[in-house]
């Protein structure tokens, strides 16, 4: 398991890039985790991560052409490799589990 880990951050991103489907680049991917969580970050914290995952196997990446609206530059386009899919599977699955092994008092009572 240590192999698939994916820290909570980690997650929202491979998610994210899951979400974008061929148009992942870091930009991209901050926006969406924004729109799906509401939660704010920022453009460098997204690259390392792309970065982070890219190099530990669980996403690739390729350079688009460049555009007059980037000044020239192109973009970084990241997309989830099959060893990312697993990764990614693992976190949902092992996350189920123990969700479900919550006892349901725990929930009728209003405690947690």
């Amino acid at each position: 398991m240590k192999g698939l880990y994916l820290g909570e951050f980690e997650e929202l991103v491979m998610l994210s890039v899951a979400i974008l489907h061929g148009e992942a680049y870091g930009i991209a991917v901050m926006d969406e985790i924004k729109q799906q969580t509401g939660r704010s970050s920022t453009i460098s914290t997204v690259h390392e991560t792309l970065i982070r995952l890219e190099k530990k196997g669980f996403l690739e990446s390729h350079t688009g052409g460049a555009t007059n609206v980037r000044g020239g530059r192109k973009k970084r386009f990241f997309e989830v490799t099959a060893y990312g899919k697993k990764a990614i599977n693992e976190a949902r699955e092992q996350r189920n589990r123990m969700w479900q092994q919550v006892p349901k008092v725990i929930w009728e009572g209003g405690s947690l």
